[in-house]
């Protein structure tokens, strides 16, 4: 048989097995030396970045926690100004509402007294005097205007502070929602945990959103909305206790005003009667002097017919005796004596029409007097009842329906200080 084959491949020598051999151990070794540093070095990765983690979450909840704190707080904060707010806003609404019915409660009075005046323009002659009364009225109508013109311009400006008020509430009402709003997004941010279903991977989520601000800015917003609020709130107690004072004292005055009318309107009344009482007694007694007169010049009348008749008698007499013949034609006594007594009649019939001339002359003029009287008593009586009909009027202002309008109360007045120890009739 012939002889084997060789088949042709490389040969290592022994060493190079052995080499070989060694390699592969020493490979191998370093191979697990490297991953066994590989593994305690993921272990401790693992253990450092789930501590990390696990603080990292802490803190985070600890901060929700503490930011969603601190915005309640706020939003409290907030609720409480807003329902101060909203009770200044009923109190000074309740205060110009008053103001407004105290304006209203100026309209009779002020058709009371326009009425006077009118019913005194309609007296006549020397009644129409330009007296207390009048003047006082006029001033009550001027006070009237000008509480008028002083309460409209109060309720005007409370109703422009009442929409500050308003504005300052919108503030706040947008302040605590967006507080409530950002709490319960942190409250929702606070309860989520890696085992939630709403938790994803999102895109740039560490952007900065437009609009963003600072923890400064932000405290800021809210302490000004705050500071905002009590300042209005200031201003409106002071506005409402100015109001208060302002109707008090206007009140006050109104009623100062009134009491001085009716008063000058009591006396004039009074004067008027006393006048009234005097012109009548003075018609009733020229009526009476009228009567006598008339009497008296019958009277004078009568004596002057008589006188003429004696007269005629005696002129008769000395005419007859002139037809005496001769010598008996003598101017003897009798004659004398006639003819003193012509002189005599002549004289007291001259003194008799005179004194008859002048008796009725004055009869003419008491007459006349008595006329005017009468006239001027008539005036008076009109006067008169024009006052008691301005008096009647004025009751309007005592009246239960005007007193239920208009009720006199003790406001207390309360200063900035928050002292009420002040007290004025309303």
């Amino acid at each position: 048989m012939s002889a084997l084959l060789a088949k042709p491949s490389l040969r290592h020598s022994v060493s190079e097995w052995n080499s070989n051999n060694q390699q592969l151990s020493a490979t191998a070794e370093h191979e697990r030396y490297v991953s066994n540093v590989i593994r305690q070095e993921g272990r401790s990765l693992r253990n450092e970045t789930n501590c990390k983690t696990t603080c990292d979450d802490t803190d985070t909840s600890r901060r929700l926690s503490d930011r969603a704190w601190n915005v309640a707080r706020w939003k409290e904060t907030l609720e409480t100004c807003a329902q101060k707010v909203d009770e200044e806003m009923d109190a000074l609404t309740l205060c110009k509402e008053q103001t407004e019915q105290a304006l209203a409660a100026t309209s009779v009075p002020l058709e009371v007294s326009s009425e006077c005046l009118t019913l005194r323009d309609s007296r006549r002659g020397f009644e129409l005097a330009h007296d207390p009364v009048d003047v006082q009225l006029k001033k009550e109508v001027e006070l009237i205007e000008r509480v008028q013109q002083v309460l409209q311009q109060r309720i005007e400006k409370a109703f422009e502070h009442l929409c500050v008020l308003q504005e300052n509430r919108h503030k706040l009402t947008g302040d605590i929602q967006n507080k409530m709003d950002a709490l319960d997004i942190d409250m929702s941010c606070l309860s989520l945990t890696i085992k939630s279903p709403q938790i994803s991977l999102k895109t740039n989520p560490i952007r900065i959103p437009p609009g963003s601000s600072t923890p400064q800015e932000w405290l800021q917003f809210s302490q000004y909305n705050v500071a905002c609020a009590q300042e209005a709130m200031q201003v409106s107690q002071q506005m409402r206790e100015d109001m208060s004072l302002t109707r008090a004292q206007l009140q006050n005055e109104l009623d100062s005003r009134r009491r001085a009318t009716e008063f000058a309107l009591r006396k004039r009344n009074h004067h008027e009667e006393q006048a009234r009482n005097e012109l009548e007694w003075q018609i009733k007694n020229t009526e009476d002097e009228i009567a006598e007169m008339e009497s008296d010049i019958h009277g004078l009348d009568a004596d002057l017919q008589a006188k003429t008749a004696s007269l005629k008698l005696a002129h008769t007499r000395l005419e007859n005796r002139t037809n005496r013949p001769g010598m008996d034609l003598c101017r003897d006594e009798v004659q004398y004596g006639l003819v003193n007594e012509v002189h005599q009649l002549e004289a007291t019939i001259m003194a008799l029409k005179q004194k008859l001339s002048e008796a009725q002359h004055s009869l003419q003029k008491m007459k006349l007097h008595h006329s005017r009287m009468l006239q001027d008593l008539s005036r008076k009586q009109e006067a008169l009842s024009l006052e008691q009909r301005s008096m009647t009027t004025r009751t309007r202002l005592t009246s239960p329906s005007c007193s239920d309008k208009t009720p006199v109360l003790l406001v207390p007045l309360t200063n900035s200080s928050g002292r009420s120890n002040l007290q004025l009739l309303a």
